[in-house]
Order: structure tokens, then C-alpha cells, then sequence
């Protein structure tokens, strides 16, 4: 039996073809129609991940709880130092002086490590958590370029870092005003400064801390695009920050200390005075930018290149 053809109309099949036309249009790039890979991973949306996130969370009540820690100590301790007559004094008999002085106290105590720790964790488990929940090739494959990936993941976790270091002085400031009550701050030189300049030198300081943590920061975001370990990640940043703050203090090195990242952690001291001096400071941020960059470099150099397989 003879199947009858289709009956067509002349033009008919060039006017389907031109209708089904766009729906089969590509970008010159090659790219589905309407993505714009600009925007991938909004930011908004990554730091909603990350503030839902327990390890944030965990870390702000942290940070929002050790300067009422170390205000109870205070209050609740012995108020004799135990120093003997003519011993030189430091910020932790000032601590209770006023306000500003327990912030500054309270910085002093946790800029070493804790502060550090911070920071790492921050950036640190940014790019290692995805790969370790095996999330990290989704987000590529949605497709996310891995420039923009780095990108946004970074600028989120400084921010939260930043973010870290206005919460602490905050609260510490607040906690210490409830406590010890307002008073001039004061140096362990002997200088004072009023509550205007007090408050804009411990600006200087926050803002020296956020930019000598940044070398902190690069380290951490460049050994998570090395490892799907967040834990090596973070502990990795932490165990070098302290290497280095041992190294430091081996006088035998020298002047080869000053190359040491961490050589210039403290120099924020040198704020405390009504005089400002800023050389330490100075080499201090440019030290902390030169790591950052080779840091930084290294991180995009690895996870451009790297076969994601997790």
C-alpha cells in the first residue's frame, strides 16, 4: 500500500526552519543563548552560602565572646599586676584603665594567632570545602569560568575576614566601656590621647591589622586551591604564620628577619603614641603586599590549571 507524502505548501519549509532558527542560535563563543557568564556566582549569593554556613557563625560568636572572656578575667582576677617597683609597664596594666585601652589590649592579645586563625579559616576553606564535598566540579560545570569562581570566592572571604576585624573592637570597646567605663587612652610610655585622637588611632590600627593579615589571607586562599582538605588548608596557613613568628625571634638571624612576613605584626604599636611614626608600618603593608601577590599568583596559576576530579 502507498503511504501517501505530507502535503506541504511552497515556502513552507523555509518559514519552519527560520522559526526554529533562534531557538538553535549559539553565541559567537559558543555559549548557550542568554548566558552571560558575568553572571555566574553572584556575589550576594556566595556570601549567603557562606554566612549560612556553621563555621561562620560559630566564628563570629567567637570573636563577639572573647573580649567579655577577657573582661570578666579582668574584673573577676586579682587587681595587683605583681610587678615589682620600677618594673617597665605594658598594655596589660592598662587594660582596665578605660575603654580604649582594654580594645587595645584586647587587639595586642589576639593579633598574633587568633586574628590569623581567623583569616585562614576564612580563606582557607573557601575553595577546599567545595572539593571536599565534591560540590566544587558542579559549580564549574554550571557552567562558572574558574577565574570568576576565584574571584568571587576571594572577595567574599575578605570581606568576611574585614569584617572580623571590626566586630572585635567593636565589642571590645563596648564591653570595656560597660565595664572599666571611658577614659583618655593611654600608652605604656606614659602619653595619653583624648577620646577624638584616641579613637582615630585605633582606626590607624585596625586598618594597619587588615592590611598586614592580608599576606595571612593569601597564604590560606592558595594552599585551598591546593588541597581538598579545608583542615590542611587552614592548619597549613596557621603552622606557617607561627614558624615565622619563630623564626623571628632567633636574633642570630639578623637582618634577615625583616624579610619574614610576620617580622612586622606589632608595628601597630607605634600608633599608641600622640606622634604618629609610620616606617614600620610602612614596610609592614609593603612586606604583607609582596606575599600576597606571589600568594595570590600561585593560587590562580594552580586552580586555572587544575584537573578537578573531586
Amino acid at each position: 500500500m502507498r503511504i501517501p507524502e505530507a502535503s506541504t505548501r511552497p515556502g513552507e519549509h523555509t518559514r519552519l526552519e527560520a522559526a526554529a532558527a533562534p531557538a538553535l542560535a549559539v553565541a559567537p563563543s559558543g555559549a548557550a543563548p542568554g548566558f552571560d557568564p558575568r553572571r555566574t556566582l553572584p556575589l550576594k549569593v556566595e556570601l549567603r552560602r557562606q554566612l549560612k554556613r556553621r563555621r561562620t557563625q560559630v566564628a563570629f560568636g567567637l570573636l563577639a565572646a572573647l573580649p567579655l572572656i577577657l573582661a570578666a578575667a579582668f574584673k573577676l582576677g586579682s587587681p595587683t599586676s605583681g610587678r615589682g617597683p620600677g618594673a617597665p609597664i605594658d598594655l596589660a596594666d592598662l587594660a582596665t584603665v578605660g575603654a580604649p585601652n582594654f580594645t587595645l589590649f584586647t587587639l595586642f592579645a589576639t593579633s598574633g594567632i587568633a586574628l590569623s586563625l581567623m583569616v585562614a579559616l576564612f580563606t582557607g576553606d573557601t575553595v577546599a570545602s567545595e572539593a571536599s564535598w565534591s560540590s566544587l566540579r558542579y559549580l564549574l560545570a554550571t557552567p562558572i569560568p574558574r577565574s570568576r569562581l576565584l574571584r568571587q570566592k576571594l572577595i567574599v572571604a575578605l570581606g568576611l575576614s574585614a569584617a572580623a576585624l571590626v566586630v572585635l573592637p567593636t565589642v571590645a570597646l563596648l564591653s570595656g566601656w560597660a565595664v572599666f567605663g571611658w577614659a583618655p587612652a593611654r600608652s605604656p610610655l606614659g602619653t595619653s590621647l583624648a577620646t577624638g585622637p584616641a579613637l582615630v588611632h585605633l582606626a590607624i590600627v585596625i586598618g594597619y591589622l587588615a592590611l598586614s593579615l592580608l599576606f595571612v589571607a593569601a597564604l590560606g586562599f592558595a594552599l585551598s586551591t591546593h588541597t581538598d582538605t579545608p583542615l590542611g588548608a587552614v592548619g597549613g596557613t596557621v603552622m606557617l604564620v607561627i614558624l615565622s613568628d619563630i623564626l623571628d625571634s632567633v636574633t642570630a638571624l639578623g637582618g634577615a628577619r625583616a624579610f619574614l612576613p610576620t617580622h612586622y605584626s606589632y608595628a601597630w604599636l607605634d600608633a599608641l603614641s600622640p606622634t604618629v611614626s609610620w616606617d614600620g608600618m610602612v614596610r609592614g603593608v609593603v612586606s604583607s603586599f609582596a606575599y600576597s601577590l606571589v600568594f595570590f599568583a600561585l593560587a590562580w596559576r594552580r586552580f586555572l590549571r587544575k584537573d578537578i576530579t573531586s
